[in-house]
């Protein structure tokens, strides 16, 4: 990883915020994610999984969205500041 802060959004636990930090993924894929919301600075919450774990759905700018693991991998996001605090 870049930074110690960031983390795979994939493994972002369910109900906790983060934020896109970067998109480490390249052209049709890295367009894709951009045109779907994943733009740097954007609030993104994992809502629910499917039941073997593949896909994930995330709550991006006032909508659903899921993803595989492979995609999800691609994008590197930070807690919230205010789920960082909480225990």
């Amino acid at each position: 990883m870049d930074n110690k802060n960031h983390f795979r959004l994939s493994s972002l636990p369910l109900r906790k915020q983060g934020i896109v930090a970067s998109i480490k993924a390249e052209g049709f894929l890295r367009s894709k994610l951009l045109d779907l919301g994943f733009v740097p600075g954007t609030v993104v919450e994992p809502v629910r999984r499917s039941p073997l774990g593949d896909p994930t759905a995330y709550r991006i700018r006032g909508t659903v969205i899921a993803l595989r693991s492979e995609e999800g991998d691609k994008i590197l996001v930070t807690l919230n500041r205010e789920e960082a605090m909480m225990p």
